[in-house]
């Protein structure tokens, strides 16, 4: 979610790339509430953190439960963050539920990446 919105609301002012501890893939209801908004994430993928060139970056974001806690030591200069938003996939219950669920936490990354990009480009207006 956070990589679909930073690519939508930061356009080519960013490059947003999404990894993962333990990437499984990316859940059916998050490209569901996403697509509610007018973001197709459908072509995302989800990596192993172990993949990627973390000095390449400038920000390095983690998201739910002990990600920022379990993430490997990261190089000197990467500017990092952690939101601790729930984890969508953890809910159960009936269908509606879980998408529920999914919509409460798409808003709040939504959200969370538009006051971010805001404050990276603070000369810039994000729209939205």
């Amino acid at each position: 979610m956070a990589e679909g919105f930073a690519r939508y609301y930061g356009g080519d002012r960013v490059h947003a790339d999404s990894a993962g501890l333990a990437p499984v893939g990316i859940n059916p209801h998050t490209i569901q509430v996403m697509n509610e908004v007018g973001v197709d994430i459908s072509h995302q993928t989800s990596d192993p953190l172990s993949s990627k060139d973390l000095q390449s970056f400038d920000y390095i974001i983690t998201l739910c439960g002990d990600a920022r806690d379990a993430c490997p030591a990261l190089p000197a200069g990467v500017r990092t963050e952690h939101w601790p938003i729930a984890d969508p996939v953890q809910v159960r219950g009936i269908p509606w539920e879980r998408v529920k669920a999914f919509r409460i936490v798409r808003n709040q990354v939504e959200e969370r990446v538009k006051d971010f990009l805001a404050r990276i480009f603070t000369t810039d207006k994000v729209h939205g």
